[in-house]
């Protein structure tokens, strides 16, 4: 799958990583890069050889968003085109969001506009500590419009307010501030903290960790009632009678690894 604008690289243990790989224009996205990204967390996420998805940039920045070049050709597009370009663009986040996978990503540098709704897409994100954010649309009259359900999800409609509005830049702190991103580290320290979330990850069962993912959907904004109720009881007597889950509470009482257990 790997291509000129978006290397794919996997190990021994299942973890792949899909790293943006357009350095000369801050890791911008067009609709090539849209498709191949959609295509990828499609395929990655149906493949049971995979565990963990770790989402990066290549050169000095994560994604600067939309490329130029793109923007220039959205604008002699019919707006029956304009929605189907639209379109693309929120299904290759719904993708990422929808993916069975645990996804990770690792911010450095820009992560503008399209780049933000990349990083709130994702289960888990860490950045640098000079890592930068902005949601720019409303500087050039747009909206972030695609990306804005994920965004809001990460950092609240409250948030949003103020930084759909502004376009303010703000930095890993306040990113952090806002759950956008789940940690920051020091310059070079990403690799670092790759191993410790990967250990704890690839400790967990495959299968569990989509239900917990569908779970979280499924509970998002939904009021406590019977029917919740039902729901949630239904999929925890699914998995404890499934071989992962049975494998699980043997290896637990037994005090030994579970099978599918690899080293970070």
């Amino acid at each position: 799958m790997s291509d000129d604008v978006l290397w794919i690289e996997r190990d021994d243990r299942g973890v792949v990583s899909v790293t943006l790989n357009r350095p000369d224009i801050h890791n911008a996205f067009d609709d090539l890069l849209i498709a191949r990204l959609t295509g990828a967390f499609r395929e990655l996420g149906s493949d049971p050889a995979v565990r963990v998805i770790l989402l990066m940039g290549s050169g000095k920045s994560f994604s600067a968003g939309a490329d130029l070049g793109w923007m220039r050709r959205m604008a002699d597009y019919s707006p029956a085109e304009n929605e189907a370009d639209a379109r693309a663009l929120a299904a290759m986040l719904r993708a990422i969001r929808d993916c069975p996978k645990p996804t990770v990503a690792f911010v450095h540098g820009a992560a503008f506009g399209g780049g933000v709704g990349l990083v709130a897409a994702c289960d888990i994100a860490v950045a640098t500590e000079k890592a930068l954010f902005c949601l720019s649309e409303v500087r050039l009259g747009l909206i972030p419009a695609a990306i804005g359900p994920h965004v809001v999800a990460a950092i609240g409609a409250r948030a949003a307010r103020r930084y759909f509005l502004t376009a303010e830049r703000f930095g890993a702190a306040e990113a952090l501030r806002l759950g956008l991103v789940h940690k920051v580290v020091e310059e070079g320290a990403l690799s670092a903290a790759r191993d410790e979330l990967l250990k704890a990850l690839l400790a967990g069962g495959p299968i569990a960790q989509g239900a917990a993912k569908a779970l979280i959907f499924a509970l998002a904004d939904r009021p406590l009632d019977d029917a919740l109720e039902a729901d949630t009881a239904r999929r925890i007597a699914t998995l404890r009678a499934g071989a992962e889950g049975r494998e699980g509470v043997a290896a637990f009482l037994e005090k030994r690894p579970a099978a599918w257990t690899t080293p970070a």
